[in-house]
């Protein structure tokens, strides 16, 4: 080989090297992204239980306050419905009988 001929083949190694090292940032790079997409979702899958969490208790409280008022309800139908048969009670038991 002559000086010439290693000349032109120690020019292709340096592009060649070159090309190679520049396709290499670029993986470099993408593996940076890579990472930072794993971490955000990493940090999502986290925030999602929390909310998870937060959205379950919210629906016992929900659960709890609708079940409230028809427990209300069924407190004053059984006060009234005690009234009444009490009066009606007291009302025959006053010989006032039908």
């Amino acid at each position: 080989m002559t000086q010439d001929e290693m000349a032109e083949k120690i020019v292709e190694v340096d592009a060649r090297s070159k090309s190679n090292k520049h396709r290499l940032d670029k993986v470099e790079e993408r593996q940076g992204n890579l990472e930072q997409l794993t971490n955000a979702f990493t940090k999502m899958e986290t925030e999602q239980s929390y909310i998870k969490k937060d959205v379950g208790e919210i629906k016992a409280d929900v659960k709890c306050l609708a079940e409230k008022p028809a427990k209300r309800w069924e407190s004053v139908v059984s006060t009234a419905i005690t009234v009444i048969t009490g009066a009606v009670i007291g009302y025959l038991l006053s010989g006032g009988g039908f």
